[in-house]
């Protein structure tokens, strides 16, 4: 009877599928063969009503599901990285092919010979961005329920904002108050901002393309010194762009005293523009001396009127002579996207309202003190992150999809999914494509052909500094006041952190590192940036120096709240 019991036992044994090893589970090995033994010596982990241990049993089978899900997730999470990477280089390859006379539906079978070809095609050294038909990626993710959902809370949070400032005010005021006066404040002098506006946009229209055009035709042969006429026209066109384009609006911004919104307008198109002249003129000098030296055609190849005021418009900073475009225009789509900017824009009221402004003007202005500086840059981290998510949708989101939409531009990848980077330098990447792609084109690697791909990390670090020159000058010029905090934060930690947090870097842990250091980022600029803000009306200087002028207030003004000084 009991060798009758050995030999079902045994059966079931073999009956059991094998499974794989794991470090982890070397335990239970050792403890099954040690009770194979005990029980082939009597039976010694059998107890005494003949029941197995079921409890110890169920642990380890727990144990090993618990490893066998967790590689599960990894594999998945390897897998899904992967196909996203091929999936991108393969649109990138895909776009780079010459388009075939005969639709590859009905084109003949390859032989082995242009297969092998076609297996080790690579794109042309030096060329540039190609442009493919895209969505954008917040379009395709709102079509999910789950991520629509989170949309669905900011819209919620915007209700809680107009609701408490209603209450407050109607408590305190006994009536609403719509005047929404911090916006005709920081919109002032708009017609101004307009006219402004109008004239750098029909300089740059007619200036840049003139003097390519003329430029153009000294190259043709005709004219005996070529090199001279070159000369000439480039020095024209850089006095034009350090003049025309950048003298002349900070000018009226600094003397018509512009508030801070009116000033941005300005001096983002400013730049803008100065960045499509210099890639419309990039762009379409080589093509011109190669023709000089080629000939192959009677005429230098100079483009249309209409491509260039086409790119002018167009929601990149790269020239190409054609863009994909899209069959029709949704008009309902563009006008859901301009009233999604409306409503970007009042959100940025009520946060500036209910957690910047009542901060702020009632804090007492004191020489630096090291524990209301930590409670200043913690309590503004909320209004830091809302105002980044906020100008992200309402600007990379919002607004370059409503003029795509207008244009029929078909490539909408302003942006791709920087919320998962791992490593600050994928962040730089992903967060502003636009503006990233002229500054890998225009700056980094034209850095590398200047120096012969001698000095790599040069060319990363020069992208750095005129990344964070531009930026610190746009807020200098629109605050009224230089105080290079976000200059310091580029060079400083966020050269540290592209090094540090590099693209090795993989796992949740890495985002969290990532997002943390963002959050702290954006506390330490608002609560530095208003505080200075403050202390310039504050404590106003009658004559100050030069040296004064590169100081920040906040460092020595130590009034408090003055009678007249409730508004901004």
């Amino acid at each position: 009877m009991e060798s009758g019991d050995d030999t079902v036992l045994r059966s079931r044994f073999r009956a059991i599928p094998k499974v794989p090893i794991f470090p982890e589970l070397d335990g239970l090995d050792g403890e099954c063969s040690q009770g194979e033994r005990q029980q082939g010596n009597g039976d010694n982990h059998i107890t005494s009503n003949g029941k197995i241990e079921v409890e110890h049993v169920i642990s380890k089978k727990l144990q090993l599901k618990r490893k066998a899900e967790f590689l599960k997730s990894d594999l998945m999470r390897q897998f899904d990285s992967q196909v996203n990477d091929f999936m991108d280089s393969l649109i990138e390859e895909s776009a780079s092919l010459e388009p075939a006379p005969v639709p590859a539906v009905f084109s003949p079978p390859l032989s082995d010979k242009e297969r092998s070809k076609l297996r080790h095609f690579r794109p042309p050294h030096g060329q540039g961005k190609h442009f493919v038909s895209r969505r954008s990626l917040l379009d395709e993710l709102f079509e999910v329920n789950h991520i629509r959902t989170i949309y669905h809370m900011f819209i919620a949070l915007l209700i809680l904002f107009i609701l408490s400032t209603l209450v407050v005010d109607f408590i305190d005021e006994g009536r609403l108050v719509l005047d929404f006066d911090l916006l005709v404040y920081a919109f002032g002098q708009f017609p101004l901002v307009v006219c402004t506006w109008i004239c750098m946009f029909l300089s740059v229209l007619l200036v840049p393309y003139t003097l390519f055009h003329l430029w153009s035709q000294t190259q043709s042969g005709s004219f005996s010194h070529p090199g001279l006429c070159s000369l000439l026209f480039g020095s024209v066109f850089l006095l034009y762009q350090a003049l025309g384009l950048g003298f002349l609006p900070t000018y009226v911004v600094v003397t018509n005293s512009l508030p801070p919104a009116s000033c941005f307008i300005i001096i983002l198109e400013q730049v803008r523009l100065m960045m499509k002249t210099h890639s419309f003129v990039r762009e379409n000098v080589p093509r011109v001396l190669t023709w000089a030296k080629d000939k192959s055609s009677p005429s230098p190849v100079v483009p249309q009127v209409s491509q260039y005021l086409y790119f002018l418009f167009a929601p990149t900073l790269i020239y190409r002579d054609k863009y994909p475009r899209n069959p029709v225009i949704r008009w309902g789509y563009v006008a859901t996207k301009l009233l999604q900017v409306l409503g970007s824009l009042f959100y940025a009221y009520y946060v500036f309202v209910r957690l910047c402004i009542p901060q702020f003007r009632s804090i007492s202005l004191q020489l630096f003190d090291l524990r209301a500086m930590v409670l200043c840059v913690f309590n503004s981290i909320l209004p830091g992150v809302l105002v980044l998510f906020l100008a992200f949708f309402a600007f990379l989101h919002c607004w370059l999809n409503a003029f795509a939409e207008m244009l029929r531009f078909a490539d909408r990848m302003f942006y791709k999914d920087w919320w998962n980077s791992t490593s600050f330098a994928n962040y730089y990447r992903t967060w502003n494509v636009v503006v990233h792609d002229w500054l890998y084109y225009y700056v980094y690697r034209d850095f590398l052909w200047m120096s012969q791909k001698r000095f790599r990390p040069a060319a990363m670090l020069f992208v750095f500094t005129v990344s964070a020159v531009v930026h610190e000058y746009i807020l200098a010029i629109c605050f009224g006041f230089f105080y290079p905090v976000l200059f310091c934060l580029f060079m400083c930690f966020g050269m540290m952190f592209n090094f540090i947090l590099h693209d090795q870097r993989k796992g949740p842990i890495w985002n969290i590192i990532m997002w943390t250091s963002l959050f702290l980022g954006q506390g330490v600029i608002i609560c530095l940036y208003s505080q200075e803000w403050y202390a310039q009306r504050y404590c106003p200087l009658k004559e100050p120096s030069f040296l004064e002028l590169l100081k920040p207030r906040s460092w020595s003004c130590q009034r408090g709240l003055m009678a007249d000084s409730d508004g901004l």
